[in-house]
């Protein structure tokens, strides 16, 4: 799919839009030319460049973020029955990788500003039987860190890095602080791939058993039997897994990573016009600035404050019958009918926030006019509701 021109206003506002040109195209043909498709150097090259971008020692790179979490899990050690703490505000993924371990997701409450996981009710939460931690920057607001007293307890921290890359925290790269990381390439993402993932990490032996846990667990990869130069036969030692990246994929991927930079700063102008339009509203919170975070605003998402679900309802689809393309907030995973078995105790503020959040469109080429639609629709909407 091929954007339009930055700047140029469009009939209906689009939700998200991923930012390809003939650059990508031209990545792509090279690949095909090559007729090594999958799996091949330039997933490995693409490797590279990301660990270095995110400041990571090692990169993984998978069929989705979904995957890569999955990988995480079981490299981490972790072993049917555990438990894993995740938030419940995230899209369901994050806890389906737990339940594909064979772990038992346990949901944390959210910070009422950042709405990303409570250091705090964590630390509530743990149990003898908890393992792990995954920790979801989400939004693109990088989460406060706070959980070195659990690392160092043997409770592994995963971050589930899906919507921050280009984020930082205390100033660092988010995947640079030695935890294993979990990136997507989807089309909502800052950068796509169309489909694909990413794990991080500075544990060479984590990288490594992750890359063959990818390929069904083969203890010799393609790349590996090509550069032989001879016959090499395969042995599989452990159950594996077909989470393998094409290269098309990576070559685009390759183009998109060179193309970060200026991403964010388009989609941080893009906030900053948001956040001056909103903030003087009453009942309105924008995205949080903690001091400590670099925001990528891969989502931008308010808050309406004191309003019901219902009446966000209301706005969400006045908004959508004129052309403006929104989404409301996610729906916490402890409320779907599969997880409402698992009897999870309240969940305040995840259940508020999720009730009150409105998403609206932002994407580097979103045109100047059709900010302005969202704008003056979402003044008119809020001021008379």
């Amino acid at each position: 799919m091929m954007t339009s021109r930055a700047g140029a206003a469009s009939a209906d506002v689009p939700f998200a839009r991923p930012e390809y040109d003939e650059a990508e195209a031209r990545a792509v043909a090279a690949v095909l030319a090559s007729k090594w498709v999958s799996q091949g150097p330039k997933v490995a090259e693409f490797e590279r460049r990301f660990a270095d971008r995110v400041g990571a020692r090692e990169a993984v790179a998978t069929s989705s973020c979904t995957t890569a979490l999955h990988l995480a899990l079981i490299v981490a050690g972790i072993q049917p029955g555990d438990e894993v703490i995740v938030p419940s505000y995230t899209f369901i993924a994050t806890a389906n990788a737990v339940l594909y371990a064979n772990a038992v997701p346990v949901f944390a409450d959210i910070e009422a500003d950042t709405w990303n996981l409570d250091p705090a009710d964590v630390a509530r939460r743990v149990t003898p039987r908890t393992r792990a931690v995954i920790v979801v920057h989400q939004f693109g607001l990088p989460a406060r860190m706070q959980y070195d007293d659990l690392a160092k307890s043997g409770i592994r921290i995963i971050e589930d890095a899906a919507c921050v890359v280009g984020g930082a925290y205390d100033g660092r790269p988010v995947g640079s602080r030695g935890f294993p990381a979990c990136w997507s390439f989807h089309p909502r993402k800052t950068i796509s791939t169309g489909e694909g993932g990413m794990i991080t990490t500075d544990d060479s032996a984590a990288a490594s058993h992750a890359r063959q846990l990818r390929s069904f667990a083969a203890n010799v990869s393609d790349h590996a039997r090509h550069q032989a130069g001879g016959v090499v036969f395969e042995e599989y030692h452990e159950l594996g897994f077909n989470y393998r990246m094409t290269d098309l994929q990576a070559a685009i991927g390759i183009e998109q990573l060179a193309k970060l930079d200026r991403f964010l700063a388009a989609r941080a102008r893009v906030a900053r016009r948001y956040d001056a339009a909103f903030k003087p509203l009453d009942g309105v919170d924008v995205p949080a600035q903690p001091p400590y975070a670099t925001h990528t605003y891969q989502t931008y998402a308010i808050r309406l404050r004191g309003r019901t679900a219902a009446e966000r309802d209301a706005i969400l689809c006045e908004l959508v019958a004129r052309g403006i393309s929104c989404r409301r907030g996610i729906a916490p995973v402890h409320l779907e009918p599969f997880y409402r078995q698992m009897k999870t105790a309240s969940l305040p503020v995840t259940e508020e926030i999720a009730d009150t959040s409105l998403l609206l469109p932002i994407f580097a080429s979103l045109a100047e006019d059709d900010q302005t639609r969202v704008i003056e629709a979402v003044l008119d909407l809020v001021g008379r509701r």
